[in-house]
């Protein structure tokens, strides 16, 4: 349709719409129809009934009023400087964002450039003159939930760098560390703030881990959230140098040596949290590989029924240690819990008549009313030799960290043996395969058998996230992947998260454990004093009732509490 005289600033929106042929004249007459019933806009009910998109209806708008149309690159990418002159909680009032500035101008979108009151308020706050584009209302509630979190977290992270002090060194030799910028020399200053950034975003999202990776042309910054890494920068390969040198410094390592694996520690301070370092640098072929091992020391909220445990695990696990004396092992890989379980164990447990003592490298946390032992092995205080000492220190319940060796477990073996109840761990990955792997590690039988009374694997799996949690119907494939019979299914739903921005669009945010119990019975026992080999141990647990690692990620997918992608990833098929 052609028409030299049509002037689109002096026509209706539907006239304009069906004058670029983005809608016939019926299509029209019908969303007219449809207007006098609902009372919406005619725009409204075009783009709600699917016939035009919100960027098209825009288009018509521009045209009709003569403001030009904001790009969704323009709203996403705009300037935090600019957004920050205007509160969020105005904003989302008032459906507007800023996306530049100049001295005189601030250019905003928004969704009725018309509003003469909210343009004239923009210009009273940040005193400049507003220019205005349009946007559709979607894609500026997208865009102010991407900026205005952006500006938390930024506002968040320079706040926190403020009151962050670094002490660095082994306990006893330890330096306070001076972390701002302005101190530093102008060639340093970058890299300074550079560091404190890494460690307080790493520090703000709950990460239990720092990767510095150089690859041949960049460095990729990576922490570990609820047990997955993900990336958080990109910095070029050039700031490596200046970072390791000042990680190696925070760290009081040796800053001239490159060829060399190393490791440090250094304490982290804010104004309510303390945080344990533990560094570890790797050379690799395209320099040094950090890796930052973050343990908050601050505080233990744990409790065993807060764990994951259900309710006939947790009877077990209970019964088992509120023993006076025997062995309590629990296993799993590096980063599954195995520690956050013992504590909260020694935590039920704990009471003024009981003399509790732990050996363990590091001290995770520290628990009020337990006498905690960290070994250095640098000056001889060893497993085994502080539990030599522990010993002569009348301990009712002793937390050995790691049995690492057959001179740690052959004391751990005694204590439990004379009147003691002992917590370890031991890395394997089940709980039948626990038992071989004490067997291994050079305990004989007969004292396995006798002084275990219980062997527990863990795991993590990521809690979906409550913000964006939303039902969904399984495939075929998904369900025999995970060997969980559609029968199951009735009356349950499963879940899984589309990812927000309060879980870095993962769809998870925390975790919850899920546990293999093998409690020692008669039966066991007599497998173990006959040195028989795992599956035979592993079959009978089953036939007592054990719940593998695998069912009991599925009883928590049926609760809701987490995926099928994260059972998958966190377990191995039961055959």
């Amino acid at each position: 349709m052609t028409n030299k005289g049509f002037n689109p600033q002096f026509q209706r929106i539907g006239e304009i719409l069906v004058h670029e042929s983005t809608i016939s004249q019926e299509q029209l007459n019908e969303a007219l129809a449809v207007q006098k019933t609902t009372q919406e806009k005619l725009g409204e009910v075009l783009v709600h009934s699917g016939i035009i998109s919100e960027d098209q209806l825009i288009g018509a708008y521009s045209s009709q009023l003569g403001y030009r149309a904001a790009l969704e690159s323009d709203l996403f990418n705009a300037d935090i400087e600019a957004s920050r002159l205007l509160s969020e909680d105005f904003a989302r009032q008032n459906i507007v964002i800023a996306i530049a500035k100049s001295d005189s101008t601030i250019v905003i979108a928004m969704e009725d450039p018309e509003d003469l009151v909210t343009i004239d308020s923009i210009k009273r706050v940040t005193g400049l003159i507003p220019d205005v584009l349009v946007a559709g209302p979607t894609t500026l509630h997208k865009a102010l939930e991407r900026i205005y979190a952006k500006i938390r977290q930024t506002s968040e992270v320079e706040d926190a760098i403020q009151g962050l002090t670094i002490v660095s060194g082994e306990e006893g030799d330890e330096e306070e560390v001076d972390l701002s910028p302005e101190n530093a020399s102008s060639e340093d200053a970058p890299i300074v703030k550079l560091v404190n950034l890494i460690l307080q975003e790493a520090i703000k999202e709950r990460a239990t881990d720092v990767h510095i990776e150089p690859a041949q042309e960049r460095v990729t910054i990576r922490i570990r959230i609820d047990g997955v890494l993900q990336t958080i920068m990109t910095p070029p390969i050039a700031s490596l140098s200046g970072v390791v040198t000042r990680i190696k410094i925070l760290s009081k390592l040796n800053i001239a040596e490159r060829r060399l694996p190393q490791d440090g520690r250094m304490t982290i301070k804010s104004t309510n949290r303390e945080i344990d370092v533990r560094v570890s640098i790797l050379p690799t072929i395209y320099g040094e590989k950090i890796v930052m091992r973050l343990l908050d020391k601050t505080g233990f909220d744990f409790s065993l029924k807060s764990l994951g445990f259900d309710s006939d695990m947790y009877r077990i696990f209970k019964r088992v240690i509120t023993q006076p004396y025997g062995m309590v092992i629990v296993s799993g890989p590096t980063g599954s819990g195995k520690s956050t379980s013992l504590y909260a164990s020694l935590k039920e447990i704990k009471n003024e008549g009981t003399n509790i003592t732990t050996v363990e490298d590091p001290v995770e946390y520290q628990l009020e009313g337990i006498n905690q032992v960290q070994v250095k092995d640098n000056i001889g205080l060893t497993f085994a030799a502080s539990l030599r000492s522990i010993l002569r220190q009348d301990p009712d319940i002793l937390l050995i960290g790691e049995i690492r060796d057959e001179e740690t477990a052959d004391i751990s073996v005694k204590f439990s043996l004379t009147g003691h109840l002992v917590f370890s761990t031991v890395h394997a990955n089940d709980a039948a395969s626990t038992i071989t792997r004490l067997l291994d590690i050079g305990i004989k039988p007969f004292l396995v058998g006798s002084c275990l009374n219980l062997v527990m694997a863990q795991r993590l799996v990521r809690r979906i996230c409550e913000h964006c949690k939303e039902e969904y119907e399984p495939s075929i494939e998904e369900l025999e992947l995970i060997g969980l019979e559609k029968s199951r299914l009735k009356g349950k739903q499963i879940f899984h998260g589309k990812g927000c921005t309060k879980c870095r669009n993962t769809g998870y945010h925390g975790r919850i454990a899920i546990f293999e119990i093998i409690p020692m019975t008669r039966n066991i026992r007599g497998h173990v004093f006959e040195n028989a080999n795992e599956d035979i141990i592993r079959q009978t647990a089953l036939d007592e009732g054990m719940i593998t690692l695998r069912e009991s990620g599925i009883r928590k997918l049926l609760t809701g509490i987490t995926s099928i992608q994260e059972v998958l990833r966190s377990t191995v098929e039961d055959l």
